[in-house]
This record gives structure tokens, sequence and C-alpha cells, in this order.
């Protein structure tokens, strides 16, 4: 089954992240309440044991990266926004910091004992694909790890159609880019839930899957390992 889960096309999404990259990580800050910072830290920790050789693929300003390093991971980044990976090289230089595209890695099989996308697989235009590319390079017991926004059920549901659909984009276009804020919720009405995502890694090559809500179901954390 293949997946389109943002409506722009690839050259889209890397001109869109190029944009705004100069305040991406003041917005997530600021959309999460700073909680986007723990959740990175229970990814890396969930996956990654000292000296292990860590991919983070959409890699982003690299904060995902930087928590896997501060658990023990030798890390390599990975980002399609030189943008991104322009402030990301900023923030360290112990990180390989590598400009490619999730749905075809430019690593050979078996690269990693680990692998993390933080808020990324969202924004690509096979999601299967991009799955089995990471199932790829990671080799036979190794870990993945997915943090994705996901849409709540429940008491929260109108707090977050309120924040994320409505103020979320409204302050884009003050500070930066309405248009990609505008974007970035539209991408999250049509990714996945959290179970389905579940299946859809376990169907690439992981088992077991299993997988957390956090921050009251806005964010889920998918942790599977390598057959």
């Amino acid at each position: 089954m293949t997946a389109r889960t943002g409506h722009l096309p690839a050259d889209g999404v890397r001109t869109m992240f190029d944009r705004i990259a100069p305040v991406y990580d003041g917005m997530n800050h600021a959309m999460s309440a700073g909680l986007d910072r723990r959740w990175r830290r229970l990814a890396a920790d969930a996956v990654v044991a000292k000296g292990d050789r860590v991919l983070d693929a959409c890699c982003g300003t690299g904060d995902l990266a930087l928590a896997a390093r501060s658990a023990g991971g030798i890390v390599t980044g990975l980002d399609f926004s030189d943008g991104m990976l322009e402030r990301a090289r900023r923030k360290s230089s112990e990180i390989e910091w590598v400009e490619g595209d999730l749905l075809h890695l430019p690593f050979a099989d078996g690269s990693f004992d680990t692998a993390t996308v933080g808020f990324g697989v969202r924004n690509v235009e096979d999601l299967d694909l991009a799955l089995r590319e990471l199932r790829r390079v990671v080799k036979p017991g190794g870990r993945l790890a997915i943090l994705e926004i996901v849409r709540p059920k429940g008491p929260l549901a109108l707090f977050y159609k309120a924040w994320f659909d409505g103020l979320a984009p409204m302050a884009g276009r003050v500070i930066s880019d309405g248009a990609a804020y505008s974007y970035l919720p539209a991408s999250v009405r049509r990714f996945p839930g959290p179970a389905e995502l579940t299946e859809r890694v376990r169907a690439a090559g992981f088992h077991p899957v299993a997988h957390r809500l956090l921050g009251g179901g806005i964010v889920v954390l998918v942790v599977g390992e390598a057959r």
C-alpha cells in the first residue's frame, strides 16, 4: 500500500522546510509548550545504547540526533533540506550531517544499529517505502523509533483543533510562513493513526512493534525491532 502523506511534492516540501528553518526550533517549542525536547529524549532513550551506530533520518535542525548522541550513540543525521542542515551543523560537530532523501538512503544494508525519525515521516511521498528503507539500513536485531504528531481523541481533541489547526497557522503567518504552518496540520489529518502506523512499521519488517501515546495523545512514539 502506498501513501502520500502530504499535499506537496518532494521539491515543495524541501523548499518549505528551507524557508521555515530559521524559526523551526522556536515554533516547535512554542507549539508543544517545550515538551518536544522531552519527547525526543524519550525516543532516543527507548532505542539507543552506548556505542550504537545511529541514523536520525529527517533530522531537521538536529535535536533528536543530539538526544541520540547524549544517549551514547555514534550518530549520522540525514535530511534533504539544506536550510535545516545548516542549523543542525551549528549545534554539533560530533555528528555527521548528510544531505539525502529518506526514500533513497545513501547507505548500505545493515549500516546502523538504530534508526530514529522525529516528526518527519508524515512529510514523505511514500510512507511504506520510507519504512522499508529504514528497515534496509538497520541490521537484524536493530531498533527503530518514530515520533510523530497524530490527532488525539477525547478531551484534548477540541483543544488540538483550536491550537494546531487554528492558532499555529495564524502564528506562522505572523512569524514566518502561513502556507507552511497550514500545510503541517493538513499533513497530520492525512497521516495514519497510531494503530495503523504501528501495523505499517510491522509490515516493513519490524517485530515486535509497540506504540505509546505522549502529550495526552497528540504525539505517538512507535518502537520496533528489525527482524
